[in-house]
């Protein structure tokens, strides 16, 4: 399949072009795609190449567009008149590829979109696209998207999330008039996974009620069914924790594809280089240095311990703390005794042998480095972040 892509060069063409190469060159094989070939036109692009790619293109992508012209009357000529040069390039090559166009839930002109320039721009490509696909007995594919946001999204132009992202992520003031306004956000990996589909003949239709999307299979638009709303007050508060992290060590609750999830990968793209890595307290003494890495809201926290040859750590236990050593370099020996008992169990651990070895309630433990030369680095998790007024740890040695 050859593909085109115009407004290629875009927050979403970019992202949509790099994971077609992926497919192409066959680092990704989670689609069922056979991606040939990948034409990118942009506004630098020639007449020469649109012509070109008119005439070879299996699927078209139409992404091009204007959001932020210096006069209104931009809007038509960028959003409709760029359109109508599409089709007829196409038209004129006899070409019946599927075709894609990018509308905004600006074009049903409701509500605070009824006077939107932007908006009567997008419905006219939106008809355009809808009459050429019936005069010319080919498949059109009309998506509305809401606002988008995701890596490489220009900040300080037409997305408050990039804004806010990049903003916070380098220090700089952000402007929050009514932390209660919702939005509707769509990210980026959601919109680029329902482009495959649709190059796949498996995309989403629906029709609109007001502003909503209902799904219908024989529905007229295209959408995206995995959206979030969130507030511009949620979004700027999960921000800030976000960026303290790195203070503070505590990597806030993430659920698996949830809108904290999305938002933390879009944070980290628009850190400076110079915040891309960041110190770590170490606890250093004669005996070598403990070293807390992350703290989790429910599911504990993660320590390296580094050892010096022939030295002892550890000898205390747990009431109902429990963890895991896992000697990940070295050579070193790790001891438990249950409480009350004289019975020892031994595990002797290595670098080269990587295991994990609990830490049992109720047992005091140690960790020894049985090396003469090398020290024992030993990653720790515990059930929970250590709590000073609440250690539950209690000295006793081993033997």
């Amino acid at each position: 399949m050859k593909v085109l892509i115009t407004g290629a060069k875009g927050f979403v063409g970019r992202n949509l072009v790099e994971n077609l190469k992926n497919i192409r060159d066959g680092k990704n094989k989670t689609y069922s795609l056979n991606i040939e070939r990948i034409f990118e036109y942009d506004i630098d692009s020639t007449v020469e190449d649109l012509e070109n790619f008119c005439s070879e293109a299996d699927f078209v992508f139409n992404l091009a567009g204007v959001n932020r012209p210096k006069d209104n009357s931009e809007f038509m000529a960028g959003n409709f008149g760029f359109a109508s040069t599409l089709l007829e390039t196409l038209k004129k090559h006899n070409n019946k590829a599927s075709v894609m166009i990018s509308s905004s839930i600006q074009a049903s002109l409701i509500g605070r979109y009824t006077d939107s320039d932007y908006g009567k721009s997008k419905l006219a490509g939106e008809e355009l696209f809808f009459e050429y696909g019936n005069e010319n007995n080919v498949k059109v594919l009309v998506y509305r998207f809401p606002n988008l946001f995701g890596k490489w999204c220009r900040p300080n132009y037409n997305s408050a999330v990039a804004t806010f992202c990049n903003n916070i992520a380098n220090d700089l003031p952000i402007q929050v008039n009514d932390p209660s306004t919702e939005l509707e956000l769509l990210y980026i990996d959601d919109l680029v996974d329902e482009m495959m589909l649709a190059l796949d003949n498996k995309e989403h239709h629906c029709e609109y009620d007001g502003l909503l999307p209902v799904e219908k299979q024989e529905g007229k638009y295209c959408f995206c069914p995995i959206t979030h709303k969130e507030t511009l007050g949620n979004i700027v508060d999960l921000l800030n924790s976000f960026k303290n992290q790195t203070t503070t060590l505590l990597m806030p609750e993430i659920p698996s594809n949830s809108f904290a999830k999305k938002l933390y990968s879009t944070y980290l793209s628009y850190l400076p280089k110079e915040k891309v890595i960041f110190p770590l307290k170490m606890n250093c003494d004669d005996r070598g240095s403990f070293t807390e890495l992350l703290k989790t809201e429910k599911c504990g926290q993660f320590s390296v311990n580094i050892s010096k040859p022939g030295i002892t750590k550890g000898q205390h236990w747990h009431n109902t703390k429990w963890e895991f050593f896992i000697v990940v370099s070295g050579h070193g020996l790790i001891q438990e005794r249950k409480i009350g008992s004289d019975e020892i169990i031994d595990f002797e651990v290595s670098g080269d042998n990587i295991q994990a070895i609990h830490m049992l309630p109720g047992y005091t433990h140690n960790i020894i480095n049985l090396s003469e030369t090398e020290n024992l680095v030993t990653v720790m998790w515990a059930n929970e972040q250590f709590d000073s007024n609440h250690p539950d740890t209690f000295f006793e040695k081993v033997e």
